[in-house]
């Protein structure tokens, strides 16, 4: 006699249930893991924005991490009040962010299109040596850029912020010349075709169809520079051309770390980079992208 056999449903195969629990634990192992990270990434905010709330007492007398009770915004107005002045700090970095952003994305633009799209002898060479200052540390320029800034009288003034800083960086011109070099050539002749100038390419064609990339770059700027504390304490160490930076450090005394005040001053700094990075996070995404066909 044979032995009958159960029939068995289509699409079942043998350990089925087993694999589903281990591709379920998996995913649960690789959800908490991406949990446990954004909320050790979010930590340091979240212990920031709590103490800017609470009293110097309450911050002195309690456990770091207990929940202010009650809440004050009494840092936030101290900051604002004569005494600190915290609107110049804001106003200045400000400007010199918007300048910087402006020059460096400028001339980036214009460079990586010449490093890109144009034909001169030696531009190869050019490029890389330029794009070899790149393993040169900040810190290792900051002396002879002093010297040269004191030189032309330019200590303790705006130009002195901005001036070492205005042109396009290596960085920024390396990732606009890849990305200008994988634009259809097609494009570009059409272009060309229709009476369109070198200038002309760049801005209507070239610009637009590279958005993402340069709203990614803009963003990396404004944060770098938004956030650049070495050469302004050194160059402008005078209270009226304090940026954020450095007048969030100098609310700390010898004998006194007014951490709710500096954590308060730590906060405003936050906000406008957070709005940034939420407003542009699409394109930011987007660039991840731009390496594929377009």
């Amino acid at each position: 006699m044979t032995e009958t056999t159960r029939p068995r449903t289509p699409g079942s195969r043998p350990g089925a249930p087993s694999w589903r629990m281990s591709r379920l634990f998996a995913n649960v192992l690789t959800y908490a893991f991406l949990i446990a990270g954004g909320l050790l990434m979010l930590g340091p905010f979240v212990f920031s924005a709590m103490t800017a709330v609470k009293t110097p007492k309450q911050f002195n007398t309690t456990w770091p991490l207990t929940l202010p009770d009650p809440a004050t915004v009494e840092n936030f107005t101290a900051l604002f009040s004569e005494q600190y002045n915290f609107v110049v700090p804001i106003a200045v970095t400000a400007q010199v962010v918007l300048v910087l952003v402006i020059g460096q994305m400028l001339t980036s633009i214009l460079a990586a299109y010449a490093f890109a799209q144009l034909d001169f002898p030696g531009r190869d060479a050019l490029f890389w040596v330029y794009l070899s200052t790149l393993m040169i540390p900040a810190v290792v320029t900051i002396i002879p850029l002093y010297s040269m800034m004191t030189t032309l009288g330019l200590k303790n003034s705006f130009a002195g912020l901005v001036v070492p800083f205005l042109f396009g960086s290596p960085y920024a011109i390396f990732l606009l010349r890849e990305n200008f070099r994988s634009t259809p050539s097609d494009v570009l002749d059409a272009a060309k075709i229709d009476g369109a100038g070198v200038l002309r390419r760049l801005w209507q064609v070239m610009v637009p169809m590279n958005k993402p990339i340069l709203a990614t770059l803009v963003l990396i700027t404004v944060v770098s520079q938004w956030n650049n504390f070495m050469w302004p304490l050194i160059i402008a160490p005078a209270p009226e051309w304090n940026v954020i930076t450095v007048a969030t450090a100098a609310l700390q005394t010898q004998y006194n770390g007014n951490w709710t005040l500096v954590m308060a001053a730590t906060t405003i700094a936050l906000a406008p980079l957070v709005i940034l990075f939420l407003v542009f996070q699409k394109q930011i995404t987007s660039s991840l992208g731009v390496t594929g066909v377009r």
